[in-house]
Order: structure tokens, then sequence, then C-alpha cells
């Protein structure tokens, strides 16, 4: 899935989505973009799932 985090704007913040993310399936792969403020996540966690937990660490997502 691909997800747009408009206020994922460093490397810190690319930092926390990812772990963020990690959190509920470590095994997760997450490739952050900064300049389109976008992510995307191959995962097995569900869509909720991950839009929660990255509402949760102040990282609101919208699917592209």
């Amino acid at each position: 899935m691909e997800l747009r985090i408009e206020n994922m704007t460093c490397g810190g913040c690319a930092r926390s989505v990812t772990k963020a993310i990690q959190s509920i399936d470590p095994s997760a792969s997450v490739e952050p973009n900064l300049a389109k403020h976008a992510v995307k996540v191959e995962t097995t966690a569900s869509q909720t799932a991950i839009l929660q937990v990255l509402e949760e660490a102040g990282y609101p997502a919208a699917v592209n």
C-alpha cells in the first residue's frame, strides 16, 4: 500500500513512521519518499491497523 503523510518532512520523521509501522509488523517493508511525503509499505497488517498506529504516532496518513 502507498500512504501519503503530509507532515513527514525529514529523516527523523521517516524513522518515526518506519518504527511505528514495524511496531505492529516487525517484518514490514517500509520505503519512505520524503519528496512526495509518501511511504510505500508491504505488510501483513491491516490497512486500518497501519493508519491507526500512524495516527497515534502523530503522523496521520491517507491512502494514495
